[in-house]
C-alpha cells in the first residue's frame, strides 16, 4: 500500500458512512489534499447524491420491485466503494464511478 493510501485511508472510509461523513472527510482532507482521500470523497459524494436523486425519482412509483432494485443498486455501489477504501485501492464504483470523478473534479 502506498503512503498516500495509508494517510488518507481514515478520511476515505469516513466519507462512505453518511452524507455527513462525506462532509467531515472533505474538511479533514482540506488541509492535506491527499489524492487517495479525494478520490474516495468524490466517489462517496456521487453515491450519496445518486441515492437522493434516484430515491426521489422512484418514490413516484408504487412498486416493491423498483424499490428493491434501487436499494440493491445503491448498496452495491456503497459496498464496492467502502471495501476498496478499506483495502487501500483506488477503483471507481461500477457504472457511475467515472462520471463521479469528472463531475466532482474540483474536490482535491
Amino acid at each position: 500500500m502506498n503512503t498516500s493510501a495509508e494517510t488518507g485511508k481514515s478520511a476515505a472510509i469516513v466519507a462512505y458512512i453518511t452524507i455527513v461523513g462525506t462532509i467531515i472527510a472533505f474538511f479533514l482532507n482540506n488541509d492535506t489534499k491527499n489524492t487517495f482521500a479525494s478520490f474516495h470523497i468524490r466517489q462517496a459524494l456521487g453515491i450519496h447524491i445518486t441515492y437522493f436523486l434516484l430515491g426521489a425519482l422512484i418514490s413516484i412509483f408504487d412498486s416493491w420491485m423498483i424499490t428493491y432494485a434501487f436499494w440493491i443498486f445503491i448498496f452495491v455501489l456503497w459496498g464496492y466503494g467502502i471495501v476498496t477504501a478499506i483495502q487501500g485501492e483506488q477503483r471507481e464504483v461500477p457504472i457511475l464511478g467515472n462520471k463521479f470523478q469528472n463531475w466532482f473534479s474540483t474536490i482535491n
